[in-house]
């Protein structure tokens, strides 16, 4: 019994991937809001005729006060989606707004299908065709604006249908069985195009997961490239106060080209992998760290992170200071890194990257008096 129940949670509930949750739930969210203001329009539109055809003997609270309830909560929400238009849509407010069209849906057509059950219990028999149509429509309308949130397609179709269904499969009429037959059969479908609609749509995210990936991370060493890079330094500078500090630090290894010479490029690409894993290892959480082209190396450090306190050249140097085993040679490689501080160093993006190359050009050729405006330098080889 749990094996079917895994199984059926697997392949109607299939787990979505950590790395693209924020995607799916922004896309969600997107489409809900995008699709439901019309439904609920419509929703609105139809309560005068859902008042007209109901049932006289039904409590007028059903037979009048659903139909105004629903109203008035449809126009409350195309309201309040039409004020939202064109506001940002943050992974916070995504997930809030799931859960609430969860609520929302799901207490609009449990009203709808008792309001559709009593009636149709208190109707004669020619007029079922009349609440079995607009409980239909009015279901799979919902499932469709919905599509993209399964569980909440599910609860509606489930609340909505599966009551007027059983009704019409056991009212002894074959054409309402008939027709029960093929609603059930309508809903199946739409339930298995859901399931492989949230398929194609985890594929089409992770596969522009893995382009964002491509376009903003280095090939060779996983680590983020010049592009990124940029894009984090200018947003640093966009949030920057006027009490706000980070840095940027600029590496270079030394001594590289004779390993390729000696070695050969596949061990030449060995080593760069391995001083960038040192370098991620050096810096954690705490900072950004890029490859910027053939062995040079950037590293980030933004505005509060614990490594502002340190000595950051001497940090990095000393995790890259230890011989390197590859492919059984040990070789030895050198390193000069320059650091430029934000505002100190450069009040834009270019000035610190200037300022950290000629730090970097002063370390290599020993200039420490070339220094003066730049944080720390340092050497190792």
């Amino acid at each position: 019994m749990t094996g079917v129940y895994h199984w059926l949670r697997t392949r109607i509930f299939p787990p979505v991937p950590e790395a693209i949750r924020d995607d799916v739930a922004l896309l969600r969210a997107n489409r809900v809001e995008t699709l439901t203001p019309m439904l609920f329009l419509t929703l609105a539109a139809t309560t005068p005729t859902a008042i007209y055809g109901g049932v006289e003997t039904v409590h007028p609270i059903v037979r009048i006060g659903f139909p105004i309830i629903l109203a008035v909560v449809s126009l409350f929400g195309f309201f309040v989606l039409w004020r939202n238009r064109g506001r940002h849509m943050s992974v916070r407010r995504a997930r809030r707004v799931i859960v609430e069209s969860t609520w929302l849906s799901g207490t609009m057509g449990a009203m709808c299908s008792l309001w559709t059950v009593i009636n149709w219990i208190a109707a004669p028999p020619e007029a079922h065709s009349y609440y079995a149509m607009i409980m239909a429509m009015g279901s799979l309308a919902t499932a469709y604006c919905l599509s993209s949130i399964r569980f909440t397609t599910i609860v509606n179709l489930g609340i909505g249908l599966v009551p007027i269904i059983l009704l019409m499969l056991t009212s002894g009429n074959p054409p309402e069985i008939a027709a029960g037959t093929s609603l059930l059969v309508a809903s199946a479908f739409l339930l298995r195009m859901i399931v492989q609609q949230h398929g194609q749509l985890v594929d089409l995210l992770q596969l522009q997961q893995r382009m964002r990936d491509l376009a903003h991370t280095d090939p060779l060493t996983g680590l983020w490239n010049r592009r990124e890079l940029d894009a984090r330094i200018d947003r640093e500078i966009g949030a920057a106060r006027a009490d706000t500090c980070f840095a940027l630090a600029l590496l270079d290894l030394d001594g590289f080209k004779p390993v390729n010479d000696r070695y050969g490029h596949g061990v030449g690409d060995a080593l760069l992998r391995e001083v960038a894993a040192r370098l991620r290892h050096a810096c954690g959480d705490d900072a950004m760290v890029a490859r910027q082209g053939g062995d040079e190396f950037a590293i980030l450090v933004p505005a509060g992170s614990r490594l502002l306190d340190t000595s950051l050249a001497d940090h990095l140097l000393a995790e890259l200071a230890a011989p390197y085993r590859i492919d059984g040679a040990v070789i030895h490689v050198g390193a000069s890194v320059g650091v430029a501080r934000w505002p100190d160093d450069g009040g834009s993006a270019k000035k610190l990257f200037e300022t950290a190359d000629r730090a970097v050009y002063a370390a290599k050729i020993g200039d420490r008096d070339a220094m003066s405006s730049v944080e720390s330098i340092a050497r190792i080889g």
